[in-house]
């Protein structure tokens, strides 16, 4: 499909490219501009005070304040208590532990390097994203900091500054957070949502009326298939809302996702509009009003229907995609009330804030295990080159690696080109260069407020970007906070901004280094295997429940869910990396990584349907079936489950056995619904005929993915 980014890859020109990735990325919104200006002002107002009362580590408190600033102040306000609790446990950690190497050189570099394990398996582990920042900001700063040969009591007044610094942050950014909005419960999940559904209605009431669609409904349906729906969904992940919640909204944002990027595709194509495609859209445009008005009020939406019968007219394509797009949406609420009693116990519900999903059996995850010795190794390497230098000016080296990693997790290797150029402008572009055009002219901190504030805005803006562009705005700010606030005065000697931006691109190197090239794989390649891992957990989530207790049962899949969506976001920063890898097998991977991009949606709406067919296997309330198509429909998952492994063992190259089409096990399916109905009943029930709707729509989407791979 001729999605934004494919178009925009496919141009002539790199320079061509360039500029209009920029001119979309770069480009308002709404809202935006509000967000950035909360990020400018708490940020900046934390600097006022640090400079102002002389605290040490501002710089810290600075970049705190733009980390967390969100599009929703509840999400802020809400983290408060947890970054005060994590904020102390750090500090706690590092003034206790210390005391027992301090005196002992060999225990004190075991020591650093353990804190550093630590560190680093927190930031992977950890699926709050504040509590991962004040972590990392505890152990960045600390541990050079009690690496200096100082008296103890120094170093411990030090480490309490240090916390008054980020309370700062908490509090400054929670203030204008507060003052910026009234708080409506949901905000940050169902606000993006009423806002794509209304981007799609608009372009569904242009169709409707047969008239042009105009540049700037097109314009914004593109930025936002560019956008996807990843923060979302980690936004929903990170939040403290019931599992109950957090399990139907992210069927809800994976199928507004999918709907932006039809409607995307649908304004690159040229079709006839008939009066029964006029009328179809005028139905789809009035089901989306009538959803959207559910969600806003937070009401179940009501199921929606269209008429089939009208699909065979159309020449429009992807008209029909889109209804069962829409029809699919008020599923996800189906009967929402009957799983609450199956949802894991409140205490599961805050274990599962600290931890990922599906660690809370096995805390050592691999995964967590190798990015936290791959972190180690890359901040070790960095440590021992300054010191064997006896150079502590480039100990930003550190710092950069532990806050660096914070945008590692999941990241692609485009994100590693935005944190050098970061780095780079931020540093000898903005930072060096006011301080030999600007700073000598200043005379006051009003002066300088005036440039912290622009500059900050300009990073604020690329943060609010994308997440293909975002990470420039924030290792930029970095750059320039290292060299301006780390001591009380307006830095002019270019001695120290020349350590500290060497150290930062020190600590860029070796992370790329150890993440990329050491122990990394090209991005084609991963992405190959995690589309691979996608179809095998999907086969696993096909033959789930495997336990008889429901509630260990609804655990088990909720976890595997989080698993499938968590890896679809990766295929797709994946997807942009392989376009920055060249090479010999250049060709054969951008082949692979159209293939991959054109079954990820089939793949994705497999999943969806999955997640609603799944009450039914599972039998929750107000969905049992009769024990006769029961197990008709165990048999029909099992083949959908064999059908899944089977391609990803063709994939693996591996060759796999004749596998029966999915849609011939449908048609047994339906053979069994049949058979199980009374002599005087000629139709399934309502419930029934929505089952074998949702059972046809999967077996014809697994066939089709099946013939392509």
């Amino acid at each position: 499909m001729a999605t934004a980014s494919q178009t925009l890859s496919q141009l002539s020109s790199p320079f061509t490219w360039m500029r209009e990735f920029l001119r979309q990325e770069l480009a308002p919104y709404p809202g935006r501009a509000a967000v950035v200006g909360r990020m400018t002002l708490a940020a900046t107002l934390v600097m006022v005070i640090g400079m102002t009362f002389r605290i040490p580590y501002t710089f810290q408190g600075a970049v705190y304040a733009m980390m967390i600033s969100r599009e929703s102040p509840r999400a802020t306000l809400r983290s408060a208590a947890n970054i005060a609790i994590v904020t102390a446990i750090g500090a706690a950690y590092l003034l206790i532990s210390v005391q027992f190497v301090i005196n002992v050189p060999e225990f004190h570099f075991l020591w650093i390097i353990s804190s550093l394990f630590l560190a680093f398996y927190v930031i992977s582990a950890v699926t709050n994203y504040t509590s991962a920042v004040v972590f990392a900001i505890m152990m960045s700063v600390g541990i050079p900091l009690w690496d200096q040969h100082v008296p103890a009591e120094i170093n411990v007044e030090a480490t309490l500054w240090l916390c008054l610094a980020v309370a700062i942050g908490v509090v400054i950014t929670g203030a204008v957070e507060l003052a910026s909005v009234k708080l409506r419960p949901g905000d940050e999940v169902v606000l993006p949502i009423l806002e794509r559904m209304a981007a799609v209605e608009g372009l569904f009431t242009c169709y409707a009326r047969a008239c042009a669609v105009d540049l700037g409904t097109q314009k914004h349906l593109m930025r936002l298939d560019a956008l996807g729906t990843s923060l979302l969904r980690r936004t929903l992940r990170r939040s403290e809302y019931s599992a109950e919640y957090s399990v139907e909204m992210g069927g809800v944002v994976v199928l507004v996702g999918r709907l932006i990027d039809l409607a995307a595709n649908l304004t690159h194509l040229s079709f006839e509009l008939s009066a029964t495609d006029q009328r179809r859209f005028r139905n789809l445009a009035s089901a989306l009003a009538t959803l959207r008005d559910d969600l806003k009020n937070r009401r179940i939406p009501a199921p929606v229907q269209f008429n089939n019968d009208e699909q065979a007219a159309s020449v429009v394509p992807l008209l029909f995609e889109m209804e069962q797009t829409i029809t699919l949406i008020p599923q996800a609420f189906a009967d929402s009330r009957s799983i609450q009693e199956y949802l894991p116990s409140a205490d599961d519900t805050r274990q599962r804030t600290l931890l990922a999903l599906g660690e809370l059996r096995s805390v050592g995850n691999p995964e967590h295990l190798q990015f936290a010795l791959k972190g180690t190794l890359a901040a070790s390497i960095c440590y021992m080159i300054y010191n064997a230098m006896a150079w502590p000016g480039i100990s930003t080296a550190v710092t950069t690696c532990l806050l660096t990693a914070l945008s590692t997790v999941g990241s692609s290797r485009q994100k590693q080109v935005l944190r050098i150029i970061g780095a780079t402008v931020g540093g000898f572009v903005i930072g060096m260069g006011s301080q030999i055009f600007i700073l000598p002219y200043l005379d006051s901190i009003a002066g300088f407020v005036v440039l912290f504030a622009a500059v900050t805005a300009f990073c604020s803006w690329f943060m609010t970007s994308s997440p293909r562009l975002s990470y420039f705005g924030i290792q930029a700010a970095l750059a320039f906070y290292l060299i301006n606030l780390s001591e009380f005065k307006m830095q002019t000697s270019l001695t120290v901004a020349r350590d500290r931006v060497i150290g930062i691109l020190l600590g860029l190197f070796v992370m790329w280094l150890v993440f990329d090239q050491i122990w990394g794989a090209p991005a084609a390649v991963e992405m190959r295997r995690t589309f691979m891992s996608n179809l095998r957990l999907l086969a696993q989530l096909v033959r789930e429940p495997l336990s008889k207790d429901k509630r260990t049962a609804v655990a088990q899949s909720i976890a595997l869910g989080e698993t499938i969506n968590s890896n679809f976001d990766k295929i797709r920063a994946l997807a942009d990396a392989v376009l920055l890898e060249f090479g010999p097998s250049r060709e054969q991977d951008i082949a692979l990584r159209n293939r991959i991009r054109r079954w990820q949606p089939d793949l994705r709406m497999l999943f969806i349907t999955r997640v609603v067919l799944w009450k039914y296997r599972v039998r929750l309330p107000g969905f049992q079936l009769p024990e006769a198509i029961q197990s008709a429909q165990v048999e029909f998952d099992n083949n959908l489950a064999t059908a899944l492994d089977g391609m990803a063992d063709r994939l693996n190259g591996n060759e796999s056995h004749q596998i029966e089409h999915v849609t011939n096990a449908c048609a047994q399916l339906e053979q069994a619904v049949q058979d199980s109905l009374p002599k005087q009943q000629l139709q399934p029930t309502p419930q029934i005929q929505s089952f074998l709707f949702l059972s046809r729509r999967i077996a014809t989407l697994a066939d089709c993915l099946t013939k392509e791979i």
